[in-house]
């Protein structure tokens, strides 16, 4: 589950969403330079793949109060190459707390919210099928 692994290893995803606005939350990552969900690597504290991707969800977006949606179970898997390595992201939907403000991380370029069905035209299959299914739970 670790980066250590070359070979490959486990991520952890979450795509934040705001039922009441119809929209989901992306970050503009750094390094990818691209409109992705928030997520990352596991690290040694992380118990589980859902908590990795809760925090990780928490520290991209700087909201506190996120709890994971479809009881804490993924709602996607997704197998894609990285420079570091094969990322097999167990992906997830988390739930923003009312009047949720996000803060920008020095991981992301920018965070903005879209609409289910604005989201940005370079976005990815993989991020769209998790908004897809995330919507579904909302």
């Amino acid at each position: 589950m670790l980066k250590a692994c070359r070979a490959g290893h486990v991520t952890a995803s979450a795509v934040i969403v705001d039922p009441v606005g119809g929209r989901v939350l992306l970050t503009l990552h750094a390094k990818v330079l691209r409109w992705l969900q928030t997520g990352g690597h596991c690290e040694p504290g992380d118990r589980t793949p859902a908590e990795a991707a809760l925090r990780e969800a928490r520290e991209e977006s700087g909201i506190a109060g996120l709890t994971l949606l479809a009881d804490g179970a993924p709602v996607y898997l997704d197998r894609h190459d990285t420079p570091c390595a094969v990322h097999l992201d167990v992906q997830y939907a988390a739930l923003a707390p009312p009047g949720a403000t996000e803060v920008i991380s020095e991981e992301s370029l920018d965070l903005r919210w879209f609409a289910f069905d604005a989201l940005p035209a370079d976005t990815d299959d993989s991020v769209r099928a998790l908004v897809s299914r995330a919507r579904a739970l909302v």
